[in-house]
């Protein structure tokens, strides 16, 4: 039973990292009324964070360029799940933005209590 729930945070943790990219493609694409200045923020807002991530946190480090642990890992992760909970905020979606900063926090401690970190 543990390990079905373990195997639910990792998926939880996935489609995280997939709602970062999203919140931060509709915050860009809100941003301003006009469309050179959405694409802009919307699709290079996202090569941004994809970048990031593909760098320091792919694969929880095992497939990144620069692997991170420690201290330099939870900072990473802190500033790329804020970011995208802060997206969502700015773009003015409140609510949606406090439930994925929730779900970052709970898939976080369950991690860190599974070891899976």
């Amino acid at each position: 039973m543990l390990s079905i729930a373990k195997g639910a945070n990792m998926a939880l943790m996935f489609f995280l990292e997939l709602g970062v990219l999203v919140s931060v493609g509709y915050w860009g694409f809100t941003v301003s009324p006009d469309w050179a200045i959405k694409l802009l923020a919307g699709l290079g807002g996202v090569a941004l964070f994809i970048g990031a991530w593909a760098l320091f946190g792919a694969g929880g480090g095992a497939n990144a360029t620069f692997p991170l642990t420690g201290l330099a890992r939870v900072a990473l992760e802190i500033l790329w799940f804020g970011g995208g909970a802060l997206a969502l905020y700015a773009a003015g979606r409140v609510a949606p933005a406090a439930v994925f900063a929730a779900l970052f926090v709970l898939n976080a401690v369950l991690r860190i209590v599974w070891k899976q970190v």
